[in-house]
Parts: C-alpha cells; structure tokens; sequence
C-alpha cells in the first residue's frame, strides 16, 4: 500500500566524488533533510519552468555572511529570482562588499567590551572595523546629494539607482560579482525594502532630510508596484512563486500582493501558486515569520490547489540557500531574465486600469470563486508534489 504512495527510503552511501545535486538527491530523505530535497525539486521543476515569476525575500544577516554575492546575484544572473523583497539591513551590508570593504569570520565567543573599545563591531562571528560603517554611511549620504534623488520615489527605483553607483564603485575598484545591489541594477531586477526607515540607509537618508534632501520614499508606490508584479505574472499566464529566506516584514510584503489585488483591489485571484520558505520560525507563536502556507490560504495568499507543492524548511538559511543555489545552478538552465524593473510603470499602469474597472470604494461584495476551475499557466503541471506525493496541478 505504502509503496503506492511514496518512494522508498533507502539512500545510497555517500561517495568519495558525490556532486552537491547528487547528494541531496539521494541522502536528504527525511525530517528538514527531506524538506531541503523537496524545496529544491520545487523550485527547480515548478517554479521556475514556464518562464514563471519567481520573488525572493531576504531576512536575518544573509549578506554579511557573504551570501549576496555567493547566493543571490548567482540567482539573478541565472535568471532564476526575478524580483526581490529585502530588509534593509541587508542591503546596506551588501554595501561593504560592492565598496571593496574587508568583513572577516571570527568568532562569537569574543569580549564584546573589548570589541567596544577597539573599534570592531560583531555580528555573531562576523567581524569588521566601525570605520566600515563610516565609510559606507559616507558613500550613502554622498550618493543621495545626486539631483536624480531629489525627489519622492519607490524602494525599487533608489535601490536601482544606488545599485548602478555601486556598479560603478565596482569597475573603478576592478570587483565583478560583489553585490546584489549592483546585480539587480545591470539584471533588471527591482528590489523592494518594506520599512526603509529600518536600516542604516534609511537612517542616511533621514539625516540628509535634515539638510534639506527632497529625497522621501513612496511606500504607496512599493505597495501596488509590488501587487503589479504578481498581476502581470498571473494576467499573462505564468504563475507566482515566493522563495522566502526567514521571515518578518519582507515575507508578509511578498504574500500580501494577492490580498492586495483580490481583498483590496476587487480583481479576481486565487493567489501564489508555489511557495517556498527556509526559516527558524515556529508557527504556534502566531507570528507571520512562522505561519505556514497552509494559513495563508485562508487569506487568499496561497491558491489552495498548490498547497501540496507548498515546502517549509526549518533550518537556518546560510545552511540552506548555498545547497539551494548549487542544486538549481546544475539542474536548471539559465533562463531570460525578465527585467521588470525596465517595464515598471507599465505593470503598474495595467494594475490602475483593473482596480479602475473591478475595485470600488466601498465594500468589495465578492471573493474569488475557489469552485470555478483554475486558469491554466504556464509552468503548473500535473502528476507528482515536489515531496513525491501525487497531487493536483
């Protein structure tokens, strides 16, 4: 009967040469393992065939780590993330690396008085000199004087303005493949920060209001850019997908486009079609960082039909996205990248068009009809979950 069901647990023994791709194949069976192995099957043959949407949120110190520049632009250039959510802790530490800045891997057992009197700042055993955050502080409040800042704007348009100055730091420093600022400016990738004044950068560009910077962040903007990015997905018949690193403010940012479009805006939707989460987050807290996908289709976030090919890992994500990363590279072709920063303004054109036209001021009277037979996308496919499971398209 169980073998009607479920594949065999029964993994090969580990060899000398075994491949990153090889050893999750056969050695990740069970537990978060299992959960690991399912998550790269997901992403790697239903996320990302048929040229589907793929966004990403970044949460915790992933860049300090490193693994901007190991991980995530790798992701970009493959054409694999197509859009991206961040806190922005993480993209003023990007900074460091795209500015030619030297963080070290020490430890997290060291006297942090004495880290205090001599000028280094930790980040669990990350380390580097407080003249790191100086300089970059200076390059952020320097930068923003530019005139093509001195105005109200989206997350997406200053992070891609400030990617294309690091790019430039780059090339005058001879670094290639530094940042995910830098990346995101050359792929055409558009990142979001959902409370911009949480971070260093936004600390910045508070204090040159001080000076009289013109510079504000059109919040607004990111959150119906962002809900234009699902649409012109879902509209155009690919599907949605979220791969989500932690987490927090962004993970809710990336989940509630759909609400956006169908609770606030009146379109008919029935949410993401696949869904990928690496946290430490424990769903019985009743905090977003650890609710599962199966509560967020109870809010129209997840399109029930898919739940099956929803994957939750409980690890830490420096663990999991260098596996994830290495496995896709291998089993997944580069694919074109999207660029939908260069057609913003018309996502978001169409977006004003369909709220014009379904949304009211009033109460929305309607929900999506769940009964009425999903649309068919490109990239959703029928047979077997990404746990191995048979399920529905």
């Amino acid at each position: 009967m169980l073998n009607k069901k479920f594949p065999r647990l029964l993994p090969e023994p580990i060899s000398r040469n075994m491949r990153v791709a090889e050893l999750i194949e056969t050695t990740f069976k069970a537990y978060n393992g299992g959960r690991l192995a399912e998550g790269c099957r997901l992403l790697t043959q239903k996320m990302l065939p048929g040229n589907g949407c793929v966004g990403m949120t970044l949460t915790g110190a992933l860049t300090p780590a490193g693994l901007g520049r190991a991980a995530v632009a790798p992701l970009m250039k493959a054409g694999f993330v197509d859009w991206i959510v961040s806190t922005g802790a993480n993209l003023y530490h990007d900074l460091h690396f795209g500015l030619g800045m030297e963080l070290y891997a020490g430890s997290p057992f060291l006297n942090d008085v004495d880290l205090r009197h001599d000028g280094v700042i930790r980040i669990y055993d990350i380390l580097f000199d407080y003249a790191v955050l100086l300089d970059t502080d200076a390059f952020v409040r320097q930068v923003i004087q530019g005139p093509e800042f001195q105005k109200t704007m989206g997350t997406d348009e200053f992070h891609h303005l400030l990617g294309r100055y690091v790019h430039e730091r780059e090339k005058t420093l001879g670094l290639k493949d530094t940042s995910v600022l830098s990346a995101a400016y050359q792929y055409g990738v558009p990142i979001f920060t959902s409370s911009p004044g949480d971070s260093s950068i936004g600390m910045n560009v508070a204090a040159m209001a001080l000076r009289d910077s013109a510079l504000q962040f059109d919040v607004n903007r990111d959150v119906n850019q962002t809900a234009a990015i699902v649409y012109d997905a879902k509209s155009g018949g690919l599907t949605s997908s979220v791969f989500i690193l932690g987490g927090g403010s962004p993970k809710n940012f990336i989940l509630q486009t759909e609400p956006q479009i169908q609770e606030v805006m009146g379109i008919e939707e029935r949410g993401h079609d696949y869904f990928l989460q690496c946290t430490d987050a424990r769903p019985d807290t009743g905090g977003l960082s650890g609710a599962t996908p199966a509560e967020a289709v109870s809010w129209g976030k997840i399109d029930p039909d898919n739940l099956p090919d929803c994957v939750v890992c409980y690890t830490d994500s420096t663990i999991a996205l260098p596996l994830i990363t290495a496995y896709a590279l291998s089993k997944h072709a580069p694919r074109p990248r999207k660029r939908l920063y260069d057609r913003r303004d018309a996502m978001l054109d169409a977006l004003r068009a369909q709220y014009l036209k379904k949304g009211t001021v009033g109460k929305i009277e309607h929900r999506t009809d769940l009964k009425k037979k999903a649309r068919p996308r490109t990239g959703r496919t029928a047979g077997t979950s990404a746990a191995g499971r048979k399920g529905k398209p």
